[in-house]
């Protein structure tokens, strides 16, 4: 696939990953057809592909704005300001979202530059109400001093580059940070996610250790190091620092929720849904990420229906979340000894040197309750090591829509119809089964690389499994058997195995 693409004969596929624009104008007719949900989903994805676009960080903040926001807006304004500050529009917003989050002396600046730039402006009557309302309540509004609003745009514009993959970048603003205010805590604490994203896990400790050291008991430092020790698989570690959170009984919503998610992310449900459940029975309305911690600690502590009542909240708040319940391919209880519900099994396959390992283990990431888990990790998928067909079968596994009207596409889709008969036909995937799987991607490489297009599903599925055990134990396998088991005729068996043995590795 790889040469036919160089070579053009395959100029169609549809790209992985899209481009800003791509996103901005699906947003754009979203909002035309009144879908705020799929408009805010579209233009956040715009945003992230296309960080230095003023235009489209200037809307995405509207968006941000009006689902009240307020500290999201202000850093994608702001930051959409400094990138054009000669257009009007952007210094009337940013007079907007600065009333919002008590920075009047700013809003008060931007409203009046707005009027000096379109004195007869569409928003011009609004930026007069924006003066006189900082004029008559100038004496009574708590206003956040300048230091407060450079650390508020620092570390905002620092989580947005995090949640972008873009560590680098945000370890400068972070760093930088640091230097203006060295007391900063929750600064060394991003800093110290930061460095362990790009695998600097012993700067990373150090950062937290620092913390520690010098603001005694920071929850937020102790949660990240459980973070470390548990992708680490430092079991010593792991089991002692969660001996220490277990005691710690945090009053604020913030700790409350930092510890919630984090036993939530290592596997401890039960105390996790009781951290997050009592921000809920108080009154708490969380994000997106609030309700996705809640909704897998409900489920997997055993209180199934709460979880799923927990990710149709999840839903409203972020639609792209459809679908992505990490239970969803869960028969009843998670059983370690199913390979889709071993996550170092997982990472194992998707880190193998061996293509076939890696697509095969993109099938168990999509049948997999720790599937979110794994895909947020930056370390653990590598788009750059993947070829054509592995970065398919990832799209495949995070839920992408293909084109049918793209040939490579329908044979790709059709090749995963084939394991999904399997996968219902042999059900969960053990130790045994999984070189059928194996053997399966093998021939299935090789077969798209040939443009072979997959036509009977259910006579493929039939006969890799018989390929695959009659190698096993040729003696008691019949072509008969698995007709049978998939409802077809032993002459189209035997027709597709023909077609199947040409794709086997002989060379």
């Amino acid at each position: 696939m790889e040469k036919k693409l160089l070579k053009g004969k395959v100029n169609n596929v549809v790209t992985f990953i899209p481009d800003g624009d791509y996103y901005f104008n699906k947003a754009l007719k979203a909002m035309e057809k009144d879908q705020m949900d799929k408009a805010y989903k579209y233009m956040k994805r715009a945003a992230e592909l296309s960080p230095d676009d003023a235009h489209i960080l200037m809307q995405f903040g509207i968006l941000e704005m009006d689902a009240q926001n307020f500290e999201k807006a202000y850093e994608l304004i702001h930051t959409a300001y400094s990138l054009d500050p000669s257009e009007a529009e952007h210094a009337f917003f940013l007079a907007e979202i600065s009333g919002c989050i008590g920075l009047v002396k700013d809003a008060n600046k931007y409203a009046k530059l707005y009027l000096d730039m379109e004195p007869d402006g569409m928003y011009a009557q609004e930026a007069e109400e924006i003066i006189e309302f900082v004029q008559y309540e100038e004496d009574e509004i708590d206003q956040l001093d300048e230091e407060d609003s450079e650390k508020l745009i620092a570390q905002e514009k620092a989580r947005r580059l995090m949640e972008n993959s873009q560590f680098p970048q945000a370890i400068e603003v972070l760093e930088k940070l640091i230097e203006s205010y060295p007391e900063l805590w929750a600064a060394y604490n991003n800093l110290a996610l930061a460095y362990f994203y790009i695998g600097e896990t012993e700067q990373s400790k150090a950062l937290l250790h620092h913390v520690l050291r010098e603001n005694h008991g920071n929850l937020h430092a102790l949660c990240n190091l459980t973070v470390v020790a548990y992708y680490e698989k430092n079991d010593k570690e792991l089991e002692s620092l969660l001996e220490l959170l277990k005691k710690i009984n945090p009053y604020d919503w913030e700790n409350r929720y930092k510890l919630g998610a984090t036993l939530a992310l290592v596997g401890q449900y039960e105390l996790a849904y009781k951290w997050l459940q009592s921000m809920k029975k108080r009154g708490f309305f969380g994000d997106s990420g609030f309700y996705f911690w809640l909704a897998q600690s409900a489920y997997f502590s055993g209180r199934k229906e709460e979880g799923k009542a927990c990710w149709k909240k999840l839903i409203e708040i972020d639609p792209s979340k459809e679908g992505l319940e990490p239970w969803l391919h869960v028969k009843e209880e998670i059983d370690g000894n199913f390979l889709e519900h071993n996550r170092d099994v997982i990472i194992e396959k998707i880190s193998s040197d061996y293509g076939a390992h890696r697509m095969f283990g993109f099938f168990l990431l999509s049948k997999s309750p720790y599937k979110q888990e794994i895909i947020a990790h930056p370390k653990l998928i590598d788009l750059g090591n993947y070829t054509a067909i592995e970065k398919l079968c990832l799209a495949y596994a995070l839920g992408h829509q293909f084109d049918e009207n793209n040939p490579i596409e329908k044979y790709f889709v059709r090749s995963m119809q084939v394991v999904e008969e399997l996968y219902n036909r042999c059900g969960p995937i053990t130790i045994e089964v999984q070189y059928l799987y194996q053997m399966w991607f093998v021939l299935c490489e090789r077969a798209i690389n040939e443009d072979y297009q997959f036509k009977n599903v259910k006579a493929l599925a039939a006969s890799i499994e018989y390929m695959f055990h009659s190698t096993i134990n040729s003696k008691k396998v019949t072509k008969k058997h698995y007709a049978e088991k998939y409802g077809i005729s032993v002459s189209t068996l035997s027709k597709y195995v023909e077609e199947l043995i040409q794709f086997l590795p002989f060379d």
